[in-house]
């Protein structure tokens, strides 16, 4: 980043850059939920990571966008597919988009197992029932990660 009028870089904070969870996720190091997604992008086809959070409910596996439609979520929508990382662990999942009509339950899960981390992102308080999460259910992506192949 530049200041007005100055084409010389400016200093940031030691440690601005520092993201420790992907980097523990991505070596295998962080809680068994947290991984880094990867996604080919849209346009340029490069590969993107992320951090996210992967909540399992019933034996089925959920990906929740709690920030919204974000730019891993309209990859993800072109791409059909992502990656999951964790250390050496690469898993590849097809993506099938959850109707809104199916995300309450999700969602409550979600915000519940991960309050500390992704409260911030939703209007409704943790702990509330899965009818409190209906109204805004269309504002938050929710997948359900179906395995491509069992690669480790």
């Amino acid at each position: 980043m530049t200041e007005q009028g100055s084409s010389v870089p400016r200093a940031e904070p030691a440690g601005a850059n520092v993201q420790p969870r992907p980097r523990r996720a991505g070596r295998g190091l962080g809680p068994r939920d947290y991984y880094v997604l990867q996604v080919r992008g849209r346009k340029s086809g490069r590969l993107f990571s992320t951090p996210v959070n992967v909540i399992e409910l019933q034996g089925t596996r959920f990906l929740v966008a709690p920030r919204g439609r974000t730019q891993w979520v309209r990859n993800g929508d072109a791409a059909g597919e992502v990656a999951l990382k964790r250390g050496r662990n690469v898993q590849r999942f097809r993506l099938r988009a959850i109707p809104d009509i199916g995300k309450p339950s999700v969602l409550r899960a979600y915000l519940d197992r991960f309050t500390a981390t992704t409260r911030r992102y939703f209007p409704v308080p943790a702990g509330s029932p899965p009818e409190a999460f209906a109204a805004i259910a269309p504002r938050y992506p929710v997948f359900e990660l179906l395995p491509l192949d069992q690669e480790r």
